[in-house]
């Protein structure tokens, strides 16, 4: 379409040029003493229309000719930028190979390719971008060749870059980027505190990210700072950076090592109420709490307490705990029976009613009996939960205590053959 009309539009123009020239019978004199020219107009019209044409044509040439230098100097610094483009993705593909000797030197080549536009005052849009990020690139080179002098100068100089005013030439993302990368080789050379320092060099809403916060809880759990890596934990599970299974497990350990580090009764309590709703409720974190109080000689009553809400899951679902744990349950509730009260005691009896086959829960219920010298129940108790039991030093325990009543009964028997049950359990 577009030719059609351009094609009517030259014979339009044809059309009058034609009408007008083929009419025009004007004449131009030109008097150059002595002689005298007389021109057709439409003649003169035609070389001055060549006249412009060909000025125009010889100009542009012109132009053309003394904008050599400006172009070969234009196509110079194309190349070098491209040289450097080319070196900074030669430096990234080889450190994402593990060629970190090559990496390095690709790096070092863009920074001289950089510096050298720069003594030519060549203005390239991201020219501190570039040079940071090839800094990065040859810091990060350093520390997988085990070199942290290297490494800490790109770092430096990647971070104290500003522009010709003074003022920081890189945009806040990068220098976290920085930042954080710092961090994690800080972590690499087993160095927590630095990594910490970084961590919080970042602005509030960057240390809330969630690689901020995994490098956070790891910095946290190399300097055994437990209460610190335990909020670091919560916050990447609200966050969801873990499955449900794995953060709950990650949670479980801190809160074990924190109840783990208590030194005194005091101190147990003060973790005890900073941990949530939901770890207080882990079955594996309430015994181990109550284990602790024990050992630091604590109260009864409170560990009791803590234990509540497991006892009740444990008699409502024996299965719904493991093995392990569920010797560890009756092992911290018979080392408080000297103190314990009616209503434990009432518990434990309930709970043996409801699984009479259950051995851990006939040794519990024994060794309850014992403490309240009901010397039958507790012998037939033990002696059922004796032959049961898969724990061996329950079982030996249980074998012990028959042995004792056995003796206090004059019964040299059967103490005898108590005596020898225990010893024969390995």
């Amino acid at each position: 379409m577009r030719a059609a009309l351009w094609l009517l539009a030259l014979f339009g123009i044809a059309a009058a040029v034609a009408l007008f020239a083929g009419n025009n019978e004007g004449t131009i004199t030109v008097f150059w003493p002595p002689t005298r020219v007389d021109l057709s107009l439409n003649l003169v019209l035609a070389l001055l229309a060549l006249l412009f044409i060909g000025l125009h044509f010889a100009l542009r040439a012109l132009a053309a000719l003394f904008s050599l230098p400006r172009q070969a100097r234009q196509w110079r610094l194309q190349q070098k930028e491209r040289n450097l483009h080319v070196a900074l993705f030669d430096a990234m593909a080889q450190l994402l190979a593990g060629r970190f000797t090559r990496a390095r030197k690709s790096a070092q080549a863009a920074l001289a390719q950089e510096r050298t536009l720069a003594a030519l005052d060549a203005e390239l849009p991201h020219a501190r971008q570039l040079r940071v990020l090839a800094h990065l690139m040859a810091a990060e080179s350093a520390q997988a060749l085990q070199d942290p002098a290297s490494r800490d100068a790109h770092l430096q100089q990647a971070l104290n870059d500003r522009d010709e005013r003074g003022q920081p030439s890189m945009l806040p993302e990068l220098r976290e980027g920085l930042q954080l990368r710092s961090a994690r080789w800080a972590l690499e050379g087993r160095d927590p505190a630095g990594a910490l320092s970084r961590l919080a060099e970042l602005p509030q809403g960057a240390q809330r990210r969630t690689l901020a916060l995994r490098l956070r809880l790891k910095a946290a759990r190399q300097a055994q700072r437990t209460q610190e890596a335990l909020e670091t934990a919560r916050l990447l599970a609200k966050h969801r950076a873990f499955s449900p299974t794995a953060a709950e497990t990650i949670v479980r350990g801190l809160a074990a090592e924190s109840v783990a580090s208590a030194h005194d009764v005091a101190q147990l309590q003060r973790i005890w109420n900073r941990l949530d709703a939901a770890e207080r409720a882990m079955p594996e974190i309430a015994i181990q709490a109550a284990q602790r109080m024990v050992q630091l000689g604590g109260e009864g009553t409170l560990a009791r307490t803590w234990l509540l809400p497991v006892w009740e899951r444990v008699v409502a679902a024996p299965d719904a705990l493991g093995q392990s744990w569920r010797v560890k349950l009756v092992q911290v509730l018979e080392a408080g029976f000297d103190a314990v009260d009616a209503d434990w005691l009432a518990r434990i009896e309930s709970a043996h009613q409801k699984h009479p086959r259950d051995p851990l829960l006939q040794y519990l219920a024994g060794m309850a009996c014992l403490k309240r010298q009901l010397w039958g129940k507790a012998q037939q108790h033990l002696r059922q939960a004796a032959r049961n039991l898969q724990e061996g030093a329950l079982a030996r325990r249980a074998w012990v205590a028959l042995a004792r009543m056995a003796e206090s009964r004059g019964d040299q028997a059967e103490a005898a053959q108590a005596w020898k049950s225990a010893a024969s359990i390995e």
